[in-house]
């Protein structure tokens, strides 16, 4: 009897420790898709320091105003992919890298420009990037940057090359 106890206390620390490497096993990235989070969550950082940027700059305008919160969002999309994976997640040091605008026009193209830039980004990523919690997330992103983002960005560069002023949100007309 003592020597069945032994053998199944010997299985379970066996089986125990199959389990615990194979968890830990199933949940390490490959470089690439490690990159592909940091890459992401900088590019979500570098947008949401641009359009704060434009907002202490030109005020309380939109797209900006809304646009900055969806960014956040993102960002906190991202984050629970960082602890899961393992993969430490890089720090938000973007605000003093933001350089000024010249107007609210130049502002609204810089939006364009960047979300046209991180949908590139997401699409790369798509070709390599297996894992389908991760793959989910970024075609969020994506989607979100394609469909919302970037034609709110080229209405305000429209809205801006116009003389009417309309649509600023409680910004006024500040150029």
């Amino acid at each position: 009897m003592k020597s069945m106890k032994k053998v199944l206390t010997g299985l379970v620390v066996v089986a125990t420790l199959f389990v615990a490497v194979g968890a830990g096993y199933a949940q390490q990235l490959d470089e690439r898709t490690q990159q592909a989070l940091i890459d992401a969550i900088t590019d979500e950082y570098k947008a949401k320091a641009t359009y704060q940027k434009v907002i202490d700059t030109f005020g309380e305008i939109r797209p900006f105003t809304n646009i900055i919160k969806a960014e956040q969002q993102h960002i906190e999309f991202l984050l629970p992919l960082f602890k899961k994976y393992g993969v430490e997640a890089p720090k938000d040091e973007w605000a003093d890298k933001i350089p000024d605008f010249a107007s609210v026009k130049d502002a609204c193209e810089t939006g364009v420009q960047a979300e046209i830039e991180n949908a590139k980004m997401y699409d790369e990523f798509f070709s390599f990037v297996q894992e389908q919690d991760i793959l989910d997330v970024f075609t969020h992103l994506r989607d979100a940057s394609q469909e919302k983002h970037l034609p709110a960005f080229q209405r305000c560069a429209d809205r801006e090359g116009s003389t009417t002023g309309q649509g600023r949100g409680r910004g006024g007309n500040r150029n």
